[in-house]
């Protein structure tokens, strides 16, 4: 006690503001349920493993913890009576991709005690001998809200859990008969046959009616839809799935559709139908949907659900635990790290970043990074599944919390428990990678290549050569390339055909058109028409011809093929595809050249670039009403000829996937870079400038931040207070008299990039289930010492049909 004395003037009471590290150490996935517990400051309320307790002590002085340690003990049930419960819900927020009902129910016992490190001198809790500080500390810690649970809260704000539907336009004013009928609550019937299941109730006249056929002969005898086209009443609620709240599947007719009905309450009260007696009984349409389609179709294959999955554990095979839509980040992160380049930064130089004991590690990029590394690399967290791929066990993996927290600060998607496109969290991966590379290697840049673009101009014969850099090459994929049209389109027949009649196809008779990788690539570098191209040649516009390739072949290649596409009523859709993907893919025939010996460069633009045509303001103001960006309409709006709003339109349709489609307009042709060089320099928004100078920012400083948000100036300040760290090496550049340039923005020079042989072989592919990018669920499946490893949430196991097929983005590796 006499060595607690010494420390009391360290020890602190947290208050609301505090963040509270109670739930996970802030350097490793040690929680207070490991053998060795959790040990937390009782000075910065940081939490840490035994592993790094010490170190921390010895590093920052605050010496004084609370140790928790929490013991899971298994509650024993009853025998379930009655058929096994099935999945409820798509895999919006759940491991693996859907709610299992057959988790273990589990009580806890806590074990507190004070601790002086590095000591070890230890004093149980509660004991009334402590100092009262000391209790005090204590108690406020343990009814402190966690900082994880802090985030969730405010994370949650407006979630989405995958069965968000319309307000029907019947609900409000809906038609119900005075015609004296009253709804038993049990003994529900077909009136038109004996089926006493999957029953819907008109809300218009209080018919009790069976549902539709499913195509596995399950179901009902389509006597609601039959009623319906005799009476035109639109509403009807499927009896057993009403809960107590007033929820329930509801149909409407008319709309086509699953609907909500906000007065369902009032449209059952009608007919005698007490909604707090009654309980939910029957499968809502969603867990048929599922039933119909958890062994079939693109969610069957891609998890592999028809195989006998063998759990696989150690280290690079522990699984991470969706938390809350997190599949997409969990997919990205294990290929990533299965990269030497992240491993060499993050796990074998891990001991590095946490040597330093930052006074804030849960918002230090290096120390999440090393600590999820560590974490999936070690093989520690790596625990197998009690019996098969089909039991989730919350326990197994490591739960991405902190990481998911810090990668998606300040971000407008990244930051929510949405479902996000995992190609763009890549790449928001990278940017991030850059800002937090400054004199140190970049692990990216081991997929970091150049793009050559060359443009001809077709009057003068002249050419342009301009390098960019990516990390990520968009495939588009040319459904006319197709080698089974035919199959498709007899397949596209017959499925018109049922919904005409009102019947649904058997999902294995779906028949995907079938691509070459090959016939991807080659439109990647197929040449592609310049409209309204100034030459400077001829000094007028003409038509150019520009062609794709590579300039350099990284050691790793991310392929990204284009699925996600817009239909005619902007909403997002997938295109359900197969493409034929080769274990081993030679890519020397997309090299590019460079300036050929016999080759004209065009003249470089002397003086003043030539005015645009000016562009409809109208029009301007109609496309971005309709949500596109800025630069976008203005390209719509050039390469049309000030056409008018649709025919701009359709430009952007058909133009939406491009890679430059946002990026800042510059008129084809009156590029001020040199060629061959990088693209124009970026030129700041004047305005935008003047008002963040006017804030005490220096002008390097100013551009900077207006540069990462695209001249965005509102983003731009939220920018500057997010990147205090970048603005400080500008300052600190420009006090030297250096030109300072950050990491974030690397020049195209030929010394970054890592060229080579382009000959590569498949080491990993992310795929997607869903019908867009917002919903679904993400799984990856990485070659791991020869062999296909499944990696779904927290369950990993050996793959038995590695779907190559139904991918979306692949990681291809040299050889």
């Amino acid at each position: 006690m006499e060595a607690l004395q010494k420390l009391l003037g360290q020890i602190k009471v947290p208050c609301a503001n505090d963040n509270v590290y109670k739930e996970e150490c802030v350097y490793s996935f040690d929680n207070p349920e490991s053998e060795t517990g959790l040990y937390v400051s009782l000075s910065s309320f940081l939490g840490f493993g035994q592993e790094y307790a010490k170190g921390y002590a010895e590093k920052s002085g605050n010496r004084v913890f609370l140790h928790l340690k929490r013991d899971k003990i298994e509650v024993a049930e009853p025998p379930q009576e009655g058929p096994e419960k099935k999945i409820t819900r798509l895999a919006i927020g759940v491991e693996g991709g859907f709610n299992a009902a057959d988790q273990k129910k589990y009580e806890y016992k806590e074990h507190y005690k004070v601790v002086v490190l590095p000591e070890g001198d230890s004093f149980p809790y509660p004991n009334q001998d402590l100092p009262l500080i000391v209790q005090n500390s204590v108690e406020s810690v343990l009814n402190a809200e966690a900082a994880s649970v802090k985030r969730e809260r405010e994370q949650l704000a407006g979630t989405w859990d995958g069965e968000v539907r319309q307000v029907s336009q019947h609900a409000q004013n809906l038609l119900q008969l005075e015609n004296g009928k009253k709804i038993p609550p049990t003994g529900w019937k077909c009136e038109r046959c004996e089926l006493t299941n999957n029953l819907w109730l008109n809300l218009t006249d209080g018919s009790i009616l069976c549902g539709r056929k499913f195509y596995d002969g399950s179901g009902g005898n389509d006597h609601a839809l039959n009623h319906y086209q005799e009476v035109r009443y639109p509403l009807a609620v499927k009896l057993g799935t009403i809960t107590s709240d007033g929820k329930g599947d509801v149909y409407s007719y008319q709309e086509d559709d699953m609907v909500e009905d906000p007065y369902l309450v009032k449209h059952l009260a009608h007919w005698g139908i007490n909604v707090g007696q009654l309980e939910k009984t029957e499968k809502s349409m969603i867990e048929l949907e599922l039933d119909l389609n958890q062994k079939i179709g693109e969610w069957g294959i891609l998890c592999e659900s028809a195989s006998n999955l063998k759990p696989i554990a150690g280290p690079g095979l522990t699984g991470m635990r969706n938390l809350g839509n997190s599949c997409y980040l969990n997919s990205v992160m294990q290929v990533m790290f299965t990269v030497p380049d992240f491993v060499k930064r993050f796990v074998d130089g891990g001991k590095d970043f946490f040597d330093t004991y930052p006074a804030d590690p849960a918002n230090d990029f290096n120390i999440q990074m090393a600590k999820l590394g560590t974490g999936l690399c070690s093989g520690k967290y790596s625990v197998l599944s009690a019996n098969s791929m089909d039991t989730i066990d919350s326990s197994s993996g490591i739960a991405p919390t902190m990481f998911k927290a810090l990668i998606g600060k300040g971000h407008p998607d990244f930051s929510t428990k949405h479902q996000q496109d995992a190609q763009e969290f890549f790449l928001h991966l990278v940017n991030t990678l850059q800002k937090h590379s400054r004199n140190q290697t970049d692990p990216a840049d081991a997929l970091k290549f150049s793009i050559e673009d060359r443009v001809e101009c077709c009057s003068s014969g002249k050419v342009m050569y301009n390098r960019r850099d990516d990390w990520c090459l968009p495939l588009q994929i040319p459904l006319n390339l197709a080698t089974n049209i035919a199959e498709v389109k007899k397949y596209e027949e017959d499925l018109a055909l049922a919904e005409k009649e009102g019947r649904r196809l058997d999902p294995e008779a779906l028949v995907r058109p079938k691509i070459p990788l090959s016939s991807c690539l080659d439109t990647f570098a197929q040449p592609e028409t310049v409209e309204q191209f100034y030459s400077t040649a001829i000094n007028a516009k003409t038509t150019a011809k520009k062609t794709t390739k590579l300039a350099t072949m990284p050691d790793f290649l991310m392929l990204h093929l284009k699925k996600f596409t817009l239909k005619e009523d902007w909403t997002s859709v997938k295109l359900d595809v197969a493409i034929d993907i080769p274990e081993i893919l030679d890519l020397e025939t997309l090299r590019g050249t460079g300036k050929q010996p016999h080759e004209e460069e065009l003249p470089e633009l002397v003086g003043k670039a030539p005015t645009p045509p000016p562009m409809d303001p109208a029009v301007m103001e109609q496309l971005m009403a309709m949500g596109f960006p800025p630069e976008a309409c203005k390209r719509a709006i050039f390469f049309t000829k000030n056409s008018g709003a649709e025919t701009a339109t359709q430009w952007i349709m058909e133009h939406i996937a491009d890679a430059d489609f946002a990026t800042p307009f510059v008129p084809p042709g009156t590029d001020t870079g040199k060629s061959g060089g990088a693209a124009a320099a970026f030129v700041p928004d004047p305005m935008g400038l003047e008002m963040l100078m006017g804030m005490g920012f220096t002008d390097a400083q100013a551009t900077k931040a207006l540069k990462e948000t695209q001249n965005n100036t509102e983003r731009a300040v939220d920018w500057i207070f997010s990147h205090p760290d970048e603005l400080d090496s500008i300052a600190f550049g420009e006090a030297a008299g250096e030109s300072v340039e950050p990491a974030a923005a690397a020049t195209s020079s030929a010394s970054q990039y890592r060229d080579g042989p382009g000959k590569y072989k498949l080491v990993a592919f992310i795929s997607h289930m869903g019908t867009s990018s917002q919903v679904g669920h993400y799984v990856c499946h990485i070659l791991k010492d020869g062999q296909w490893v499944i990696f779904n949430d927290n369950k990993v196991a050996i793959s038995q049909n590695p779907p190559k097929e139904l991918g979306y983005l692949y990681l291809y590796q040299r050889i």
